[in-house]
């Protein structure tokens, strides 16, 4: 399947705050998040998308990128369910580090109630300011990659947040006809 990945950027920090989410909802960043509620949230919320990436990780692959230091999740949560997450992980570089939303996404049932914008605007904040919570050097970039396989709102609610493009590229990439789902992409019983 032919795939178009969109990089985006921001260089500095937004001067907006985040807007405050509905009252039913509330958002979690827990200090920890352990490698099975990682997977979970990856299947949960990437099922429909084509999320087929890191559903052969190991244990110890789920342990070993959620140890790098900085890493974060915000977990959206509501009706006493998680309703969507954001996945950010910093990355050394020679003058600070730069932060990568490594997954962001609600799941099928958030999508269409305006939290997609809510929750990657806290998200945001939350990559700029990872430096005053970890022992980091200072943020100088926040990025996200999304792709011709992710929601359909995906890339115009980062640039609405101000990401801004900064590469594209396209490959052949082998998926399955249909998207796994969230059920089957989380391990769950299949018919025998």
């Amino acid at each position: 399947m032919k795939v178009t990945t969109t990089t985006l950027e921001m260089l500095a920090a937004p001067t907006r705050v985040a807007r405050p989410l509905p009252d039913d909802a509330r958002l979690d960043r827990p200090a920890t998040v352990s490698p099975e509620y990682a997977r979970f949230l990856y299947g949960l919320v990437g099922g429909p998308w084509y999320w087929t990436e890191r559903l052969c990780w190991s244990q110890q692959q789920w342990a070993d990128d959620l140890a790098v230091v900085g890493t974060e999740f915000l977990i959206l949560y509501g009706e006493g369910a998680p309703l969507g997450y954001v996945h950010l992980q910093p990355i050394p570089i020679d003058d600070g580090i730069q932060v990568e939303i490594r997954y962001f996404g609600l799941v099928e049932q958030a999508i269409g109630r305006g939290l997609g914008s809510l929750l990657l605007e806290h998200g945001i904040d939350a990559a700029w300011s990872l430096s005053a919570r970890h022992d980091l050097p200072v943020v100088t970039r926040v990025w996200v990659h999304t792709c011709t396989l992710d929601g359909p709102a995906a890339l115009a609610n980062y640039q609405a947040r101000g990401l801004v493009i900064c590469g594209v590229a396209d490959t052949d990439e082998p998926m399955p006809a249909q998207p796994l789902g969230s059920w089957a992409s989380t391990g769950g019983p299949t018919e025998r």
